[in-house]
């Protein structure tokens, strides 16, 4: 709300196009900020024991595509399902405890703590910062501008198709994410901090692609706007047609003002 709230006071004064490379540029560094706080998470949480006596094979490893998938941190434990983390060692259990209470090694106190859901992460705010840095830079350009330039910059008689067609474009773009997040960000593929990362790449990329095709449009009539978005041949045609205009308005000047002086 507070992005939106920023970007309708200052949409007419900064204008659409700063606002935009702003917001999509500080969106990027958000997701990289978000994929950087999963990933410390991950290296800050306890470590894994590599004790001969206590390695179980279900735990040990997982699949992985970018990573070696070796269960080295309590991070990667709980990741595998029906694994949990307890005195250093990665063994099978639930939420409740391990399968087989023998196979966690007994600590100081006595006896084990088991970690079957969340591990202990002295970051975890980061992750919130960066999120709500995401929701409010958003909010700000491409919340809501995109759909502004989008009304502004065809001709009217493509109008209502063209906003359709993109409008159809970016909802599924939407429902791609939504659907593939989930596999994307799993261990055996991106990992989580991998996908915000890959997200944010796509953004930067996107920064850069805008900052050479886009242009301003505050304060520009329809036809301005269709005017800069014209083919060379229209813009060649239209500089001719207006040269020739003029010049004939010229001549029928110099007649009317000789035929005056004649007089």
């Amino acid at each position: 709300m507070l992005g939106l709230v920023l970007s309708v006071m200052l949409v007419e004064t900064a204008g659409r196009r700063i606002l935009i490379l702003s917001s999509l540029t500080l969106v990027a560094i958000a997701l990289l900020g978000l994929g950087m706080s999963f990933y410390i998470g991950r290296i800050s949480s306890a470590p894994i024991a590599t004790s001969a006596n206590f390695i179980d094979d279900h735990c040990l490893s997982q699949p992985a595509l970018v990573w070696d998938g070796v269960t080295a941190y309590c991070y990667d434990c709980l990741q595998i399902k029906g694994c949990g983390f307890c005195n250093g060692v990665c063994v099978q259990g639930d939420e409740s405890g391990p399968f087989d209470t023998s196979a966690c090694p007994i600590g100081e106190s006595g006896s084990f703590e088991w970690v079957g859901t969340t591990c202990a992460n002295p970051h975890g705010w980061y992750s919130v910062f960066f999120m709500v840095m995401y929701l409010i830079v958003f909010g700000v350009g491409m919340g809501g501008l995109p759909w502004l330039v989008n009304s502004e910059i065809y001709p009217l008689k493509h109008r209502s198709l063209a906003v359709s067609i993109s409008t159809a474009t970016n909802w599924i773009g939407n429902l791609i994410v939504s659907s593939t997040f989930l596999t994307i960000s799993s261990p055996a593929v991106l990992t989580t901090y991998g996908s915000f990362w890959m997200y944010s790449l796509l953004s930067f990329i996107g920064v850069v692609w805008l900052y050479f095709v886009m242009p301003e449009t505050k304060g520009l009539s329809h036809e301005e706007i269709e005017r800069i978005f014209s083919r060379k041949e229209e813009k060649t045609n239209v500089c001719e047609i207006s040269s020739t205009w003029t010049l004939e308005v010229t001549e029928i000047d110099e007649e009317k003002e000789n035929e005056y002086n004649t007089r």
